[in-house]
Formats: structure tokens, sequence, C-alpha cells
């Protein structure tokens, strides 16, 4: 059986920031992920000045494709802005790789079926024992699932449906475009230019009100890809589009329960009013590593419920999920 100090399940940002800072802190980590890095991560990409800094990174640290926008155009209807604010563009495929190897933890490929505490310790699969375990496997994270699902239950309301694709595309806007509530979409969508060539496009909407729309997200697709062509944006007549789903920020504060901790998707962190993602995982796993290393508690209060301020991000909130 092989031991480690601290075993993180899940190799997206959440786990590869907690396992870079445990890692600096002294303890032996082991990281395990289904899938072998590189992989294909379905993700707008949107990083904020903010994670980056968390991140320890400047712009020019990194020695992957970052695309920068100092304003949004954002579309409501009949309504245009473009709100001065700088932020950036990534892959996922790229970045999450970059981060996972800066973390210079051992990774091994593993889909995690069972897990159990045995004394203080927690024993994976009978084949990986540690005392620390943190929970980064996403929205269908194992250790969620076993030690934090009834605990700390994620509101339907707040679960989100996403469909997009990325692709080599030779585009020519190189603004990022935001869509708010077309056709009745209860959520937005987006044109996300990204460097070296290649283009997210995508959309997504709070599933419980999809649900009572009687509406289906491809239905909402098929009218975004007309929008992208007639606009001029995207010509492109290849789409393969595939959905996911993650949580936004709940009211659930379990986030720790002896030596287990879940981080990032494995909470649901996304904001009320932009739906990201990345910020709040990244900030997650670094407080994760903090309560173990220090004996601090492991609290959620550090991570914003919005990625704005302000009336227009309370407004988005409300029209999302009901948040105040």
């Amino acid at each position: 059986m092989r031991v480690a100090d601290a075993i993180v399940v899940g190799g997206g940002p959440a786990g590869s920031t907690c396992a870079w800072k445990l890692r600096e802190a002294g303890l032996e980590v082991l990281l395990l992920d289904r899938e072998a890095f590189p992989r294909v991560k379905l993700c707008a990409g949107w990083v904020t000045p903010e994670a980056l800094t968390d991140l320890e990174l400047e712009p020019d640290d990194l020695p992957v494709g970052l695309v920068t926008f100092d304003e949004l155009e954002l579309h409501w209807k009949m309504f245009t802005s473009s709100p001065r604010s700088r932020q950036y563009s990534i892959r996922r495929v790229e970045f999450d790789d970059f981060l996972l190897r800066r973390a210079d933890v051992v990774v091994l490929q593993h889909r995690v079926q069972s897990i159990r505490r045995n004394g203080g310790d927690y024993v994976i699969d009978d084949k990986f024992r540690c005392r620390y375990l943190v929970g980064a496997g996403g929205t269908r994270c194992p250790v969620y699932r076993t030690f934090f699902h009834e605990r700390n239950p994620r509101r339907s309301a707040l679960q989100t449906a996403t469909w997009e694709q990325e692709f080599a595309y030779d585009w020519k806007d190189a603004s990022c475009h935001l869509w708010f509530f077309d056709d009745g979409l209860p959520g937005y969508a987006w044109y996300v230019p990204k460097d070296n060539g290649y283009i997210n496009v995508g959309l997504g909407g709070m599933a419980d009100q999809l649900k009572r729309k009687g509406g289906r997200i491809r239905e909402y697709w098929s009218k975004f890809a007309d929008k992208l062509k007639k606009s001029g944006l995207v010509d492109y007549n290849d789409y393969r589009p595939a959905g996911y789903s993650y949580f936004l920020r709940g009211s659930g504060d379990i986030v720790s329960d002896r030596n287990a901790y879940i981080v990032g998707d494995s909470v649901g962190l996304a904001t009320h009013d932009m739906c990201e993602g990345i910020g709040p995982a990244i900030r997650s796993g670094l407080l994760a590593a903090n309560s173990i290393v220090s004996g601090a508690e492991y609290s959620l209060d550090g991570i914003g419920r919005f990625s704005g301020s302000g009336w227009a991000s309370r407004l988005l909130g409300r029209r999302f999920a009901g948040a105040q």
C-alpha cells in the first residue's frame, strides 16, 4: 500500500493549488486523477487578476497562451455595454497541466472507487493511505460523495447546465462577448477568443429554471449558433458541443470533517453573477492547504459569492439563483 501525508483527489486548479502549497510546507503529497494530463477540459477559461495573484503569478510568468481583455462586451436584449475590466482567457488543457506540473508532486492516474476511515487515516481502494485527504474531484467528487453529501447537500436551484465547444478558429474579433438571457435562457452565452488560434463558444443556464420552462439547452444552442453566424463572429459548420454541470455557491459551510476537506467544484463555489469557478476553486485550495499546515479553521468566508460588485452583480445573482 502506498502511503503519503496527504492525498489530493483531482488535478484541476483547486487540487493542484492545494497540493502545491502542501508540498511547499514539507508534506509528502500524492495526487490522484482519473485522467492523464494534459487532458481536455471544457471551460470558457476565464481567469481573473485576483486568481493569478493567489497563484503568485504575473501574466508573463505563464508559459501557456494567454489573451488579455481590458473590457468586456456585455449584451442584454437591445442594450450593449463595454465596461473596463481586466480579465484573461486560457485553455484549460494548457493551464491545468502547467499548474499540476508546478505543484511538483507525485501524480498517478487512478479512478477512486471507495474511501474508508481507518483509525486516524484514510484508505483509498486498499491501495493508498494518508492522514489528510482533499477532495478536488469536481461535481462528482468521491470524497464529497463519501463524507459530505448528507451533511452538506447541494441545492438543485444552484445547479447549472452548460453546453459548449472549443476549437481551432481564425477569429477576427479579439473581444470577449457575453449575451444575457437571450430567447429566455436563464443564464448567458459567451464568445471567448483564445491564444494560438482557438475559440470557446457556449452557453449555460440554471437547470431548474430550464426544466420549468420546458426548454432544452440544445435548442438554445441552435439559436446561439445562428446568432454567431449572422453577427459575423463565427462562421462555422462543424459544431459538436458537449455538456457538463456544476453548482453555484450555496449556503452549506461543512467543508471539512476530521482530516478530510473538499475544495473547488466539489463544494460548488461558482459565483452567483458570472458563474465563475476558477478563481474560487484556487482560493479554496489555498485555504484548505493552510488549514492542514497551520491548524487554522477551513472556512469559505474568504471566498466571495460574486465576481463583480454593485447593483449589476446583485441583479444577475437574483436572476440566476435568487441570490441576495
